[in-house]
């Protein structure tokens, strides 16, 4: 199992990352809490988490050994698997979703691409009792959010792209970043407002 890895930022492809260590190149698709925290030429370390599969080894990254966790409890909820994992962890922050899960707010969970009704009764009952080492142990609602910095040729289309890879329609996604592009110039800053402005709608 690789659980850790240590190298530098090779190629930035939301939500994919290619991470060079020793010469070796890994593939690692991260959520994007993570992707917007790096940047090319970066030397960065990521907990891991490796899927094995009949046809590919899948390689799953996190800034913070938290996120890891979470997103190892989350598979464990029957029918989420390792994209619907991804989907919720960058469409809101891990204390976000500790808070909806605590409050059993249906709505706010619902608004995730992917989640339905079910699913979202089903993480509220099924994560109720084994997210609770993250408020009594503060790992995640404490954590500080570093100041993200993105380089790229496009950041209209990157930020697009980023939510079309979590499950949204082309147009949603249009419509999302055509929202808040007067107010962002950065791919992060983009991804994030209109993730916020869709999780509110």
């Amino acid at each position: 199992m690789i659980g850790l890895l240590t190298g530098k930022v090779h190629i930035l492809t939301a939500p994919h990352i290619l991470l060079e260590v020793n010469g070796v190149g890994y593939e690692i698709e991260t959520p994007l809490s993570t992707f917007c925290q790096l940047k090319n030429g970066q030397t960065v370390t990521l907990w891991t988490h490796l899927t094995v599969r009949e046809d590919a080894h899948l390689l799953y990254g996190f800034i913070d050994d938290s996120d890891k966790t979470l997103f190892r409890i989350l598979l464990k909820v029957n029918g989420v698997g390792p994209k619907l994992a991804l989907g919720i962890l960058s469409s809101m922050s891990a204390a976000m979703l500790i808070q909806s899960i605590e409050m059993q707010d249906i709505t706010t969970l619902t608004r995730i691409p992917g989640v339905g009704r079910k699913t979202a009764e089903r993480l509220v009952i099924e994560l109720r009792d084994r997210l609770k080492v993250f408020t009594t142990t503060g790992q995640t609602a404490a954590s500080g959010q570093p100041q993200i910095t993105l380089s790229a040729a496009s950041p209209i289309a990157e930020a697009e792209e980023a939510l079309v890879s979590l499950g949204y329609k082309p147009i949603e996604a249009q419509r999302a970043i055509a929202s808040v592009k007067h107010e962002h110039s950065a791919t992060a800053d983009l991804i994030r407002a209109a993730l916020k402005g869709m999780l509110k709608s």
